[in-house]
Parts: structure tokens; C-alpha cells; sequence
């Protein structure tokens, strides 16, 4: 961090002498009100300047009058004013609509967004500043056509059109065109390493498959996040916010964020910046005490409890006359501190060597903190980080990239293990079970106890947490360690720093993403149709010492390739475009994919302001690095990834029962591999129906597949509209056709035996014998549904000023999935999207004299969430935020005061999340 705080030092401390004449002036708009964030850029010279709260700017450039600038604002319409003098006055009208505004996302290509040949959601400058979230990510939510999975206060995972966890692989972020996924995680986490809000120029979402032109990834959506450049944008800025949170679990508690950017353009050639932000607060606290097993909440009620977000008593036996029972757990609460911190910092080099428009941009960006995530477990990432580092090389026509992601888990840890492993630090799981067995049975027979007073002096003698002992009964281990004493947190200490999953709960990895990717619009050369082509090279580095993925005799390595070509042309007197796309990706561990995108759009009216659109493309989806060579042991089950050198490259030794050794004369310990998961397995489903009728003719065998890429076919029509009397309307629909979509199961493995459906064979009635005795290993593996899955939904977004500079938006989306179960049973969809979502908005950010306001409403119904850790139902929810501005010019700055979930409950979004509370804000910006 001593390097960033240097870098912004010398910003203050280093310029450049040579002869400057300085322009000074006031942009505003067609009622003569101040534009602050205006741009004002010399023609044919690399000098800009932008406007402060008060509309007014500086510009310092080596030219001499006259000479013209050119002054640009996002909503209003562009103008070329000529200098004669060093005053200047412009004003600015306003445009119709914002669905004027420009996108590069849609085709690679400037574009009117109405022109877009897909469905495109855009924010830019003033949208950001007058969000009422409390941050501009989080804003992001009242796009149409974008959901949330909060896993925690700092974690957010945004899902379009559905099937996506936490863990949402199948969208892309990509930030100033670095791809922000985690190399090991393979997906996005949140703002995590994005940008800062002082940095942010626009941000754009595609929501649908794109891997026509961004390849493997681009499935279910892609969001871009573009930072501000130095040459435009300098000078310092600064943000400082406080506030609380509030949540029924947590209490209420401090909330703190600070920023500050400094950019400046030493010369026309070189340009530099640099942010840092910093973020701290409490966490959402999980605390859902459901049992995910039958019976009530509670070991006073149910000696086999297990709380969804209360971990350690997964660990659980049958003892005979007793009954099935769990062991005493930890809420998570206790199993960390809920502190939420987060620094991001990043430093960029802008070096412009000729009189073009040829730039060479060098940038490194980190994020760090800690934060929980939400997987196949619950996890603590502490002292996490990532790296991001690129040197790029831009033009009018061109770019070229070159990347590196580097990231690594810190101290971060598995709270179920570290629940485990606490418990059996005091005491081993044997003999926690025989003191519970021993004196359930001698209070019972001693003391005449029932079922229910002997079950709470069985677990009080076996916790060893009683007050005195009516029984001649000796606890074997030390008692356990009651949450926040020395000796718990000793323990917890312990197993954090323990990598070994039998006896701690760290895990590590220290993975890598090296990436590059070029492009080149040869508009300038053929004049027919605009042509693109470009492509992508990428290489996975996995390394998490086994503790993650089965690379504990070394990195993990592999690669995939693509390339892409683009025509776009328009006819009858511009108002058809046609576009047309392929391009063709390969794994060197898959064959070869091809994506083809074709659409129309048609603009009618006088003003070209109706616009009909069409298009078909595919996407496809690579098995992620965890599809592939994960090999993690989570105690109930284990995860195995499906790539063909995995499987026998996971193997783990299992105690099998006294039953089997005494009976069957099997040995003590058996030995699995991951192929055991894949070829020996009966489902799920039809072990549990066996089970409860012992009838052989149940079982069914697990037909698992090794994983291959998904596909989806996609349909798309739309309309935009900018009509005069200043509505904007923005409709769409489509519908989607998964193939091979990539699913997870959960398979039985018998220790001995082979799975089958002959019951005469003898191999597969010991298999029989092996599930009777409990002699069985359940695994989650990766693969391919058989089954037909489909995808659909439409969205209606308007917009209007509705008095003087009132302005009002609603939008709607409906999305729903059919799939048939028949041809795949164990298939669990996971689409994890409500069926019906509105917002609306209403704002002014010139209700009268500096002061603004903007409040926004979401709503959507209940649905249910699938997912690994917990399945469960979503309630419906509807949430209310708000924000009021006042503007000082004399300072240059904007007090803001932002209010979330405003009377509303404590709301959920992932099942075994914590529920989201209350935020509220105060917060100075100054130069923004």
C-alpha cells in the first residue's frame, strides 16, 4: 500500500513548466441551470477539462486562440464552440431521451443504444451520482432485467434470466475489459476488485448469451464496468460516508466507507491516476435455525438437530436403543467476528507517443478484505486478495490486452469444518457418542429418567457442561469450549490455520488467470459493411496445494483459445442494420464450439426513433475449474470434479462398519477414488425409497456422464422507442434452449459390492448389505442433464419526464423455465429467479435551488432457491430506497444522505444467507 499512497503523493508534488494559456467558462443547460460533469475536450489536442457543481471549468492548453472545443454531457447533445478569447459560455440541450446515449458492449462497435442489436441496460455519470443505494454496485439492482443473490453485506452476485447461485459462472464482468472472475472460484465476487465510484464513467449489461463475440463465458449476461480516463477526467476527488446498519440479528452498527481519486494529464502524451477505497461495517449474520433434518428446532426437542446456519451438528450417528443423534454445534455467529472490511486500490499509466490516437495504458488494480461467501458450505474469507495487472494498447480501430489474475484465500476458512474441528478438539467424536450413549442408558435405568430427560442429560454429560453428576460417570475429553471464552477462541485460531480438513478448516490457493484478446474494425479500410475480427487466449493456473483441487503434486494448468469475426451493414437509407457474427472456441480439454449471432434492427419514423429488433444466437458454457478437478472432502459428501484425469486422482480411506467386518469379513478401512463416484453409484433418490421399503427392486444406478460444454440457443425480438413528447420505451421477450446443461448430482457409492440392478449377481447383493450397514459414501458429481430445459420471459421498461425535471421510470420482468424431470430425476434446476419483478423510480436532481432527490421501489414474488447448502423458499419482498441531495458550489462538493430498505423488515435472498436489514448514509463528495 506504500507504493499507492507514493504514486498519490507525487501527483501533488510534480508538474510540468511549459507555455500554457488557460480557457475558463460556465456550461449550462436550455433553462440556464449549472451542468456539473460536463466534458470539454480542444479539437485535434489531447487538453479536457470537466465542469464542477457550479457548471464552471478551466482548461489549460498549449494552444493559442482561436481554436474550438468540443463540450459533451451524457443526455445532451454534443456542441463544437469556437475560442477566440479566454471566456467562454455553451449551453447544452438536452436530449429527447437517454436511449440516445452510446454503447460499445452490443457489437464491439459505437452504437446509438437504440440501435443496439440486443438488449442493452446502461448507467452513466449522473445516474451513478444520484443513486440511493449506498453503493453504485449495489444501484445496479434497479436495472430492468438484473436480480440479487446477497450472500453477505459485501457479496453480491448478479443474476439475468436465471439459473445462477451465488456462485453465478454463467455471467461475465468484466472491468475496463479485465475479466473479474476469481481464477479458482470462476465467478464474479461483486465490486470485490471492480472500481471505485469516483472512477466510474459508464457501466452497461448484456443481459443474454454473447459468446459470439466474448466467448465461453458470456452465457447468461455480461456486465461492463469502464473507469474514467486521466487525459479527460483529473484533478482529485474524494468521498466520506457514515452511517449504520441494522438488522434484527446484528443489532445496529457502524458503517464506514472512504475514497479518493487523483488523475492528472502531465502532458498531452502521458496521463496518470490512481484510487483507493476503503470499506468497513458488520455483516448480515446468518442465523436460520431450521432443521435441515426431520423434527423441531432445537436438541431439547430433536436429538438429532441440525441447524441450517448452526454447523458441527452435521457430525451425527444411531445409536442403538437411543435413536439417531447429532452432535452440539456453533452458531456462525460465533465462528467469526461479521466484520466486513474491503480495500481496493489501483494504479494506472496513460502514455499517448503520437499525434494519433494511439494510447498505451499499464494498469494494477488489488482488492482485498474479508467478507463470507456462499457455496457448496459457508465460508469466511479473510485477509483475501486479488490481483488484476494489464498492459494494453488502444486505437480508433483497434485494441490489444494482455492480463494477469492472481489471487490468494489468505486466511480464509470453511466455518462447518471449523465447527467440526472445535468440537473435536475437546473432545473426538467417539467418544462424545459413547459418554451420550453411556448416559442416556444409565439415567434411564438409574434414575427412571424418560426419553426426552434422559436425551437433555445425555447431551449435558457428553458436552460435558453439567453441574455436578447424580451418576457414578466419568467424561472422557475436556468440556466443551462455550463460544467467545479463551479457550473457544483458541480452538478457533487453531483449525483456521489448519489445512488438513480431518483436523482444521483453512484452505488455500494461490491460482492464476493469464489472459489476452485483441480486436480490429477494419471500417477505415473496407467501406461496404464494417468488418471486425479478433480473438482470446486463455491459461487456468490452479493451485490450491490439494486443499481445493487435486494439485497437490502441483499446479493444475490448461487452455483455451478463440477467435471471432463481425459484419455489420445497413440498407434502405440506414434504417436496416443487419448483423452477422461467428466465432469458434476451443478447450484443449473439449472440442471445438462454434457461436453464430444474426440480427436485424429496423428504425422507423421520420427521426429513425422506432426501433424493432431481432436476433438468434448461441452460447456455450465451459465446465468450470471447480467442474473439472475439484476434490474436496465437506464431510457429509464430497466434490468430484468430472474431468478424466481427476478421478483417480481423489482418493480418500473410510472406516467401514463392525457390522461388515464382523458378518461379511470385510476389512477395517476401504479406499475410494473419485471414479468410484462416477461409475459405482446408485442415486440418491433411489437409495433413500430403498431405505424405507428394502426393497432391492428400488435401487436405481447412477448413469453419470464426464462433463462436456452446455449450449444455449437464444431468441430475441425488442423495440425501443424515443418518442417526442419524451417517453422512452423499451420492450423485449425471449426464449432460450439449453442443451447439456451443465447440473451437479449427488450420488451413493457402496464401500464394497458393485452397484447394479441384478439382484442375483453376489457383488451386487453385497452392495445391498453395504447400504443396509451404512457402509456407503455420498458424492456430488459434475455433469450434463439429459433433460429438455427451456428458459423464457419478457421485460417492459418506460420512462418520462412527467413535470418540468420530474422523471419517472417503471419497469417489469417475467421469467420463467420448463424442463422434463422424466428423462432426468435427479435433475435440480437451480433457476433461483422470481416469476415476477417490478421497480419503479422517481427523482429530480434540480427539485429547486442545489437540492435532489431520488427514491426507488422493488418488488418481486416468492420463488424458490436450490442451491448445494440449502434449498428453500424465497419470500416475496418489497423494498424501498431513497436519497436527498444538496449541492455547495463553494466548495465543490455534494452532501448526500441515502436511506435503504427504508420501513421495511429483514428481507432474503439466498437460503442460509444472512437476511438484509437496513443502511443508512451520510455522505460528503467533493470534486465528483
Amino acid at each position: 500500500m506504500k507504493v499507492y499512497f507514493l504514486v498519490l503523493s507525487l501527483f501533488f508534488s510534480v508538474g510540468l513548466a511549459v507555455a500554457q494559456n488557460t480557457v475558463t467558462g460556465k456550461v449550462t443547460d436550455a433553462n440556464g441551470l449549472p451542468l456539473p460533469g460536463a466534458t470539454i475536450s480542444v479539437v485535434n489536442n489531447d487538453a479536457s477539462a470537466v465542469t464542477d457543481e457550479s457548471g464552471n471549468f478551466s482548461l489549460t492548453t498549449s494552444k493559442k486562440p482561436p481554436f474550438q472545443i468540443t463540450v459533451s454531457m451524457v443526455g445532451f447533445t454534443s456542441q463544437t464552440v469556437d475560442v477566440t478569447g479566454n471566456k467562454v459560455a455553451v449551453q447544452l440541450l438536452e436530449e429527447e431521451t437517454l436511449l440516445n446515449e452510446v454503447v460499445v458492449s452490443a457489437s464491439r462497435t459505437l452504437e446509438r443504444i437504440l440501435e443496439s442489436p440486443v438488449t442493452v441496460e446502461r448507467i452513466g455519470l449522473k445516474e451513478i451520482k444520484n443513486t440511493s443505494s449506498p453503493t453504485f454496485y449495489e444501484g445496479l439492482e434497479n436495472l430492468k432485467e438484473v436480480h440479487f443473490n446477497t450472500s453477505s453485506l459485501n457479496f453480491k452476485s448478479i443474476n439475468t434470466r436465471g439459473f445462477a447461485t451465488v456462485a453465478n459462472n454463467r455471467f461475465m464482468q468484466l472491468v475496463d475489459g479485465m475479466d473479474n472472475s476469481s481464477p479458482a472460484l470462476n465467478f464474479v465476487l461483486g465490486n470485490l476488485i471492480g472500481l471505485s465510484e469516483l472512477d466510474v464513467a459508464s457501466v452497461e449489461l448484456l443481459p443474454g448469451a454473447s459468446s459470439a463475440l466474448y466467448g465461453a463465458n458470456a452465457f447468461n449476461g455480461i456486465l461492463f464496468m469502464n473507469s474514467k480516463s486521466p487525459f479527460k477526467h483529473q484533478g482529485i476527488s474524494t468521498y466520506a460516508k457514515y452511517g449504520v446498519t441494522a438488522q434484527d440479528v446484528a443489532g445496529v452498527n457502524d458503517y464506514w466507507d472512504f475514497g479518493i481519486r487523483a488523475a492528472r494529464a502531465f502532458t498531452k502524451h502521458f496521463a496518470a491516476k490512481a484510487n483507493f477505497t476503503y470499506t468497513r461495517a458488520t455483516e448480515w449474520i446468518a442465523d436460520d435455525r431450521r432443521s435441515v433434518t426431520a423434527g423441531g428446532i432445537g436438541h431439547e426437542i430433536n436429538s438429532n438437530y441440525d441447524g441450517l446456519n448452526t454447523y458441527g451438528d452435521e457430525v451425527t450417528t444411531f445409536i442403538r436403543n437411543v435413536g439417531q443423534v447429532s452432535r452440539t454445534g456453533y452458531a456462525e455467529k460465533d465462528l467469526s467476528d461479521n466484520t466486513l472490511e474491503n480495500i481496493k486500490a489501483d494504479f494506472s499509466l496513460h502514455f499517448k507517443p503520437f499525434d494519433n490516437d494511439i494510447e498505451i495504458i499499464a494498469t494494477h488494480k488489488l482488492g482485498l478484505g474479508n467478507t463470507i461467501y456462499q457455496g457448496a458450505n459457508r465460508y469466511r474469507l479473510e485477509n483475501f486478495y486479488m490481483q488484476q495487472t494489464k498492459l494494453e494498447v488502444t486505437g480508433k480501430n483497434f485494441f490489444v490486452r494482455g492480463y494477469m489474475t492472481t489471487e490468494d484465500a489468505g486466511d480464509s476458512y470453511d466455518m462447518r469444518f471449523a465447527a467440526w474441528n472445535i468440537n473435536r478438539l475437546a473432545k473426538d467424536n467417539t467418544a462424545w457418542f459413547t459418554d451420550y450413549a453411556t448416559a442416556f442408558l444409565q439415567s434411564q435405568i438409574a434414575l427412571g429418567f424418560n426419553a426426552e430427560q434422559a436425551a437433555g442429560f445425555a447431551r449435558g454429560f457428553a458436552d460435558n457442561n453439567i453441574n455436578g453428576t447424580p451418576l457414578p460417570l466419568t467424561p472422557s475429553g475436556n468440556p466443551r469450549f462455550q463460544p467467545g471464552s479463551a479457550e473457544f477462541q483458541n480452538a478457533l485460531e487453531t483449525v483456521k490455520q489448519d489445512a488438513d480438513f480431518t483436523t482444521g478448516a483453512k484452505f488455500k490457493d494461490n491460482s492464476r488467470i493469464y489472459h489476452s484478446d485483441a480486436n480490429y474494425n477494419f471500417r477505415d479500410i473496407i467501406k461496404f459493411a464494417e468488418i471486425q475480427v479478433g480473438g482470446s487466449f486463455r491459461r487456468y493456473s490452479l493451485n490450491s496445494d490439494g486443499t481445493i483441487f487435486t494439485d497437490y503434486d502441483g499446479p493444475i494448468e490448461y487452455d483455451e483459445y478463440g477467435a471471432y469475426t463481425q459484419v455489420q451493414k445497413k440498407f434502405l437509407e440506414d434504417r436496416l442494420k443487419f448483423t452477422g457474427s461467428i466465432r469458434y472456441d476451443k478447450s484443449e480439454l473439449f472440442e471445438g464450439q462454434y457461436s453464430p449471432r444474426v440480427s436485424f434492427v429496423y428504425s422507423a419514423g421520420e427521426k429513425k426513433n422506432h426501433n424493432f429488433r431481432t436476433s438468434f444466437q448461441t452460447g456455450f458454457r465451459n465446465p468450470t475449474t471447480q467442474d473439472l478437478f475439484i476434490g474436496l472432502n465437506l464431510g457429509p459428501f464430497a466434490l468430484i470434479g468430472s474431468a478424466a484425469e481427476n478421478l483417480d486422482r481423489y482418493v480418500e480411506t473410510l472406516p467401514v462398519s463392525q457390522n461388515a467386518q464382523n458378518t461379511l469379513g470385510q476389512p477395517s478401512t476401504v479406499t475410494l477414488s473419485g471414479g468410484n463416484a462416477y461409475t459405482n453409484a446408485y442415486t440418491v433418490q433411489s437409495v433413500q425409497a430403498f431405505a424405507a421399503s428394502q426393497n432391492p427392486a428400488d435401487l436405481r444406478v447412477a448413469n453419470i456422464s464426464l462433463v462436456k460444454p452446455e449450449q444455449v440457443k437464444a431468441f430475441e425480438v425488442g423495440y425501443k422507442s424515443a418518442l417526442e413528447n419524451g417517453l422512452s420505451v423499451d420492450i423485449n421477450a425471449y426464449y432460450n434452449l439449453y442443451n447439456d446443461f451443465l447440473s451437479t448430482s449427488r450420488v451413493i457409492t457402496p464401500y464394497y459390492g458393485i452397484a447394479g440392478e441384478n439382484s442375483a449377481d453376489p457383488q451386487v447383493q453385497l452392495s445391498y448389505a453395504a447400504l443396509a450397514n451404512g457402509d456407503r459414501r455420498v458424492y456430488q458429481v459434475y455433469s450434463n442433464s439429459a433433460t429438455d430445459i427451456s428458459s423464457f420471459g419478457f421485460g417492459l421498461g418506460v420512462s418520462k419526464k412527467i413535470y418540468k425535471d420530474f422523471e419517472f421510470g417503471l419497469n417489469y420482468n417475467h421469467a420463467q423455465f420448463d424442463f422434463d424431470q422424466a428423462k432426468d430425476p435427479s435433475f435440480i434446476a437451480g433457476f433461483n429467479t422470481p416469476r415476477h419483478r417490478a421497480k419503479a423510480n422517481i427523482g429530480n436532481d434540480k427539485l429547486f435551488k442545489n437540492f435532489g432527490f431520488n427514491v426507488n421501489a422493488r418488488w418481486s414474488d416468492e420463488y424458490l432457491w436450490q442451491s448445494s447448502f440449502a434449498d428453500g423458499v424465497i419470500p416475496s419482498m418489497t423494498v424501498f430506497d431513497a436519497q436527498v441531495s444538496y449541492k455547495i458550489p463553494a466548495i465543490k462538493s455534494v452532501l448526500k444522505v441515502t436511506a435503504s430498505n427504508i420501513g421495511g423488515g429483514d428481507y432474503l435472498q439466498v437460503v442460509g444467507a444472512g437476511r438484509i436489514g437496513q443502511t443508512y448514509l451520510a455522505s460528503l463528495t467533493i470534486n465528483p
